[in-house]
């Protein structure tokens, strides 16, 4: 089962990053965000690839992963699965780059 997330309204953001994607690689962008709590733990995240010339759905989001619904998920082409193995938000960041990376080079 999906680990649930706890509610917080003391967050604090740590990471909002936005990539632009250079058209010779597919073009789009690369969207982060993170907030901690005050212990220092990832407990919100969202990670999107998005594209609106590869994808119109989903406000263009090609693949992505996020918690913002009280569980891990993954986003992609339109449809959402749980993540049943998530560990850490530096593995889901691990496997988000390396599945945008594919996505780009099949483009």
């Amino acid at each position: 089962m999906a680990q649930k997330i706890r509610k917080s309204k003391s967050f604090k953001k740590i990471v909002d990053e936005l990539f632009p994607i250079k058209e010779k690689y597919g073009g789009g962008q690369l969207k982060i965000e993170a907030w901690e709590d005050s212990h220092g733990n990832i407990v919100k995240y969202s990670m999107a690839y998005i594209n609106h010339a590869i994808f119109t759905g989903d406000s263009g989001r090609v693949i992505g992963y996020d918690n913002t619904h009280n569980y891990h998920h993954r986003h992609y082409f339109g449809e959402i699965f749980p993540v049943e193995d998530f560990a850490t938000y530096e593995d889901i960041t691990d496997r988000f780059e390396k599945e945008v990376r594919e996505i780009i080079k099949c483009l």
